[in-house]
């Protein structure tokens, strides 16, 4: 099964890749790897913003990094690079702003983890952080970047 055959299954839409927001690259491909720059969450188009353990609840905190996980796939696909290229989701990166007493940021960053496993199976499966901070890019609640192994086009 292809990787849009399976996210058709799973009623999956990819958004629309987002534009940097400063000066950087989305998406670097260097010796086999994909590196995606931290993305933020968009829901319906909107940015989940605020603090988990304040105005953002854990069930929240998981669906906007999930939408980081989608971005990621967008990322990779507006780069060129097809998802059924993808050899390994090798590393995520999950950044959460959260108040100095919330300690969950590991179930946060589940929302982006579990998202590689349901589309890539087992070569979905990675090493990761959760970390929480004090503050994001535009007030964003989660940011998660990514280092994926990809084949030769």
């Amino acid at each position: 099964m292809t990787i849009e055959a399976r996210l058709t299954e799973l009623g999956i839409t990819l958004p629309k890749a987002a534009a940097p927001v400063a000066s950087y690259t989305p998406v670097t491909l260097h010796g086999g790897l994909a590196h995606l720059s931290g993305q933020l969450p968009f829901i319906d188009g909107e940015l989940v913003t605020g603090k988990l353990g304040d105005s953002v609840s854990l069930e929240q905190g998981t669906a906007a990094a999930r939408a980081c996980g989608l971005m990621i796939l967008a990322q990779l696909v507006e780069a060129g690079i097809a998802l059924d290229r993808v050899e390994r989701v090798v590393k995520l990166g999950a950044f959460v702003s959260s108040t100095s007493d919330f300690t969950d940021q590991p179930k946060v960053a589940n929302g982006a983890s579990e998202l590689m496993f349901d589309v890539f199976g087992e070569i979905g499966r990675h090493s990761r952080s959760a970390v929480g901070v004090p503050v994001l890019p535009l007030n964003a609640a989660v940011e998660v970047d990514a280092i994926i192994a990809v084949s030769a086009a």
